[in-house]
């Protein structure tokens, strides 16, 4: 297997932030800023190199666009948050571990996009799509911090990372407004891929696995939203509605491109 360098390059910017967790006190300061940006930037590098030749659709370039989005929005809540910065514990793990997936699956060939559909209408159910899926995978890792912690107030013990992690409060209100946000996105997303398939077939809907999913993914996150305000769901119940959507969603997205461009190749 031939592995790009550059991408490796990449690929390493997203360990400092793990660093960090070994401080003695893990707070929002100018170096956390620094390797935060310095991740992001790497993510963005590699995301262009593929993407400079016009969309790269394989699914190493998919895991390198969800890092991205990912990033970007992570970073939008340390901005627009007290206390969102502190998934970063859960954060990067998990685009670690994409990162390596991407590298692994560097050499599979991609699927071209169909040429007569607009390729502005392609770039916005994208670069929504891309959204929609980074605001879910904050979403699920809120939820998750927030069952973190709820365990350890039950078994009354503080560990290293749950003084790292946002309080149940937090990490609550932070799931609650990502899912908000997520619902208005994948609205447009769903608009956006009803005119790119009308464009491309002629009709407004098809009965695949991706479109399935994806409308499987709104119903949960509407449904999700509607219990909350109205029944006061919330805690493991809601975080449990959330990491489905969220399983939904990355079948609908990587789990499909896995499928078509690895399993079935």
């Amino acid at each position: 297997m031939q592995i790009n360098l550059l991408q490796v390059t990449s690929f390493l910017t997203l360990l400092p932030p793990t660093l960090l967790l070994f401080r003695r006190e893990i707070k929002k300061d100018f170096l956390f800023g620094v390797v935060v940006f310095f991740s992001l930037c790497g993510a963005l590098l590699w995301v262009y190199v593929q993407q400079a030749a016009g969309w790269n659709t394989s699914l190493s370039a998919a895991l390198w666009l969800t890092i991205s989005a990912s990033l970007i929005i992570y970073i939008i809540i340390t901005t627009v948050t007290k206390d969102g910065w502190r998934l970063l514990p859960f954060l990067f793990p998990y685009l670690i571990l994409l990162g390596i997936f991407a590298i692994i699956w560097d050499q599979v060939s991609e699927q071209h996009i169909l040429s007569h559909i607009p390729m502005a209408w392609i770039s916005a159910h994208i670069i929504v799509s891309l959204a929609t899926y980074g605001l879910l995978t904050l979403a699920a890792l809120a939820g998750l911090a927030a069952m973190v912690q709820e365990r350890a107030i039950k078994s009354k013990t503080r560990t290293r990372l749950t003084r790292q992690l946002p309080s149940v409060a937090v990490s609550e209100k932070l799931l609650v407004n990502l899912l908000i946000a997520s619902a208005i996105i994948l609205t447009i997303g769903l608009l956006t891929g009803i005119a790119s398939l009308y464009l491309a077939t002629g009709y407004f809907f098809a009965f695949n696995h991706k479109i399935i999913l994806v409308v499987m993914v709104f119903a949960i996150v509407l449904c999700m939203l509607f219990m909350h305000f109205y029944t006061g769901i919330r805690g493991r119940a809601a975080t449990r509605f959330v990491l489905l959507a969220y399983l939904f969603l990355t079948l609908a997205y990587p789990g499909v491109k896995f499928v078509t461009d690895v399993l079935l190749v």
